[in-house]
């Protein structure tokens, strides 16, 4: 969904300094004392118990870097997980900087590393109206101009990586919050909502056997947004255009899940529709001094194994990816400020309360 946020509230004294985010080189705990996992991780629990639904992680700049963060977020991740997403290397401004190149690399490496650890991996995300490069947005494209751009994009950036992940996120972010109207982005100004179904028709012939997304968020209860999603995708499948799921961000707040999830779960799996938890955060109130309290941690923990729970008992659902390993690395504090702590680890690798309830779950506890 959103770039990584850049902003860290100091923690305490331990910190070399604040604002480590994304690349995290300032916060540093002596690789002595990073704490010992479990005996069972989640991802041993998820595939002996559950073999249905992967559990991922979005990676970005700690993905084989050369520092101590680096080092212990490549140990936790083949580790805890069997599924990731790149944060932000397949997206359309930093995948392509011109028209006439593609910047693989990074993902490349992601794609390889999952193969290499029997992990899925997720594109995210190939349409969406951020993080587009300059050249495209600032183009006067004609509408066949504009329609030749997205199609070679998904054509060349799909059939790259063709026959090596499990799902794409082909559109994302579609509609307005609210009465939920199409979105006026760079794709829906200069060709007009076909774009939607233009983008999976061609994401399709790029490869015919990955699974096709929607993703968005806000609609992961009933509501006008995911009522309008709902009958976009209803539509697809009735006129056979190639959607084969629907990504539900949540990005929730502690204490604030919607209580109608499984019933809208439950209709969109009526459409015949896979369902994945894409961009799983919860966050909670935060301070400078304090942090988060006690009690809004118990509520993330409870929350997040409602979360995973739900995923396990509705069987369309067959994947949950957090958005995230630790909260040095979110994105929330940056673009909500006063709140954050949202993942299952904290800003050293100790595993939260969250983990442990999750953990919990997979465990049969």
């Amino acid at each position: 969904m959103r770039s990584p946020s850049r902003f860290l509230p100091c923690l305490a004294l331990t910190l070399a300094a604040c604002g480590g985010g994304g690349g995290g080189e300032q916060i540093v705990k002596p690789i002595d004392t990073i704490p010992q996992l479990p005996t069972q991780s989640l991802r041993q629990l998820a595939e002996t118990r559950h073999p249905r639904v992967a559990i991922g992680v979005a990676v970005g700049g700690l993905f084989q870097s050369s520092n101590a963060r680096s080092q212990q977020f490549m140990t936790i991740l083949p580790r805890e997980f069997n599924a990731l997403t790149p944060e932000n290397d397949l997206k359309f401004g930093p995948l392509r900087p011109t028209r006439e190149t593609y910047n693989y690399t990074r993902a490349d490496a992601m794609v390889a590393f999952a193969r290499a650890n029997n992990m899925k991996a997720r594109g995210h995300v190939l349409v969406w109206h951020q993080q587009n490069p300059g050249w495209l947005t600032n183009g006067t494209w004609t509408r066949d101009q504009a329609i030749q751009i997205l199609e070679e994009h998904i054509a060349n950036v799909v059939g790259h990586y063709r026959g090596q992940l499990a799902a794409w996120d082909v559109v994302n972010e579609a509609f307005e919050d609210g009465a939920a109207p199409l979105r006026q982005s760079v794709w829906m100004q200069r060709i007009g909502r076909d774009y939607i179904e233009r983008a999976f028709r061609a994401a399709r012939a790029a490869d015919p056997t990955v699974a096709l997304y929607y993703n968005d968020y806000n609609i992961e209860g009933l509501g006008a947004k995911s009522d309008s999603v709902y009958e976009l995708l209803r539509d697809f499948k009735a006129r056979g255009v190639p959607v084969d799921g629907v990504g539900m961000q949540a990005h929730f707040i502690a204490g604030q899940l919607p209580a109608t999830m499984r019933q809208n779960m439950d209709r969109f799996a009526a459409l015949g529709l896979k369902i994945q938890i894409t961009e799983l955060d919860i966050r909670v109130p935060t301070s400078s001094v304090g942090g988060a309290s006690a009690a809004s941690l118990a509520t993330q923990a409870q929350n997040y194994r409602d979360v995973f729970n739900l995923c396990l008992q509705v069987q369309a659902c067959d994947m949950v990816v957090v958005w995230g390993m630790t909260d040095a690395d979110s994105w929330v504090p940056g673009t909500f400020p006063g709140q954050g702590d949202a993942l299952l680890y904290d800003a050293f690798f100790n595993p939260k309360p969250a983990y442990t309830a999750v953990r919990g779950l997979l465990a049969g506890n």
